[in-house]
């Protein structure tokens, strides 16, 4: 018998400090990871999206990078790792003293800007703050004179270069990336979206690689389910059975002692501020909701897979909250599947297998099926837009300039979340 819940919150309310972070930063920016050779993170790019001419971006967005930079929230997004944007010329030349309050963050410098000289100046006296600058190359010959005149100023400012890979021959990409390491400078695999591509730079000595391809499945032509897989697509396909309450999804995992341990411990965590502590899967089921604790048993099972890159797992969970937090003003119920849908739309590539052929694994819903497969249904044009948000495609018709600030919101505050679960699925029990 199903064991009946006490009214709880949908979704656990994070505690007042991280409550105020989340509305420090409501720019429309993604975090676009570096990974290096070993699919370690190396460093974010942010990416601020201009919201479109005739607005007044010009002003609010250097305004905003400012706030976020000063107030620690462009710091809290990043969770203190290595960083690179590009910032405004009247910020860059104005407002640069900022940067030495934050050490590791870097700026994003383009060929362009060789012939401002005013900007130069400004570059070195970064670069002798130690404030790391990268030069975006693109496709650009270093060693050539065109379109900007000679690089030379900027490459000796520099301490890392970008190449877009995807825009050059194997020979051009080989032979530049072997020039520019051999000058002492990291450098950086850009515009990388595909595993072909990425196949012709995981040989190079290329400090990291950055791109789409890693939220993108692998074309296998006969998938194979590892056991630790399998594992944990039955573990998936009976929390979905028979509408397990808390008693039952307490049984369900009740063998898996690092799972609990982990899930109870990050409920538990400072993040959301627990009026009494919770000491079983029950209790936890039962004060925040069978549905809601279902989601959380999917989210910490999914992120403790350790043979992908810790940041596609994170990746998923970002999608998991926003499809959740997009999906408010439907029911409780659909809230639950929006989460489920988001979790689920990096299935394939988590476990690179076809995502049909993975989900004929799983008992879910017909409305998270259609949003997976098909496109189609109630969750698919929230998926469409966080699709949208991770690939910069603001002017897509599924975000209307009204709702560019929500979806700020939302991300910015699904990275929070998403890097606290994280953390917490991550760790090694004794």
């Amino acid at each position: 018998m199903t064991t009946s819940t006490v009214a709880a919150p949908t979704t656990a309310t994070p505690n007042n400090d991280v409550s105020n972070a989340l509305s420090d930063l409501l720019l429309p920016v993604v975090r676009s990871p570096m990974l290096d050779v070993e699919e370690e993170l190396f460093a974010y790019e942010l990416v601020f999206y201009r919201q479109g001419a005739g607005t007044d971006a010009d002003t609010t967005l250097p305004d905003g990078i400012l706030s976020g930079i000063t107030d620690g929230a462009i710091t809290r997004l990043v969770r203190g790792n290595r960083a690179f944007m590009r910032m405004p010329r009247s910020l860059l030349l104005e407002q640069t003293d900022v940067l030495a309050h934050t050490p590791r963050l870097g700026l994003i410098i383009d060929p362009f800007q060789v012939r401002d000289t005013t900007v130069i100046q400004r570059l070195q006296q970064l670069a002798l703050r130690n404030c790391p600058l990268m030069l975006d190359l693109g496709r650009l010959d270093p060693a050539t004179s065109e379109p900007h005149g000679p690089l030379e100023p900027l490459l000796r400012l520099a301490r890392y270069v970008r190449i877009d890979a995807k825009a050059l021959d194997d020979d051009t990409l080989a032979r530049r990336c072997k020039q520019l390491f051999e000058r002492g400078l990291g450098v950086i695999a850009g515009n990388v979206d595909d595993h072909v591509t990425y196949a012709r730079c995981k040989d190079l000595p290329f400090q990291s690689i950055q791109g789409r391809y890693l939220l993108v499945p692998q074309q296998i032509e006969v998938p194979v389910l590892t056991p630790n897989r399998l594992s944990l697509l039955r573990l998936m396909s009976a929390l979905q059975e028979n509408n397990a309450g808390p008693v039952e999804l307490g049984e369900i995992i009740r063998d898996d002692a690092v799972l609990s341990y982990k899930l109870l411990g990050c409920v538990n965590s400072a993040y959301f501020a627990l009026p009494r502590q919770l000491k079983s899967i029950q209790q936890a089921a039962i004060f925040f909701g069978v549905s809601r604790m279902r989601n959380w048993i999917h989210t910490m099972s999914l992120s403790s897979m350790d043979d992908r890159p810790p940041e596609l797992l994170r990746a998923a969970l970002i999608r998991a909250h926003m499809c959740e937090k997009l999906a408010q003003g439907m029911s409780a119920e659909q809230q639950d599947m929006a989460f489920m849908a988001g979790l689920l739309s990096l299935l394939d590539t988590l476990l690179c297998a076809p995502m049909e052929f993975v989900l004929s694994h799983l008992p879910l819903a017909p409305e998270i099926r259609e949003a997976l497969v098909e496109e189609s249904g109630p969750f698919a044009p929230l998926l469409s837009q966080i699709y949208a948000w991770e690939s910069g495609d603001l002017q897509s018709a599924q975000i209307q300039p009204q709702n560019i600030r929500k979806m700020a919101g939302a991300y910015y505050a699904a990275t929070q979340w998403a890097d606290q679960v994280y953390s917490f699925a991550e760790q090694r029990t004794h």
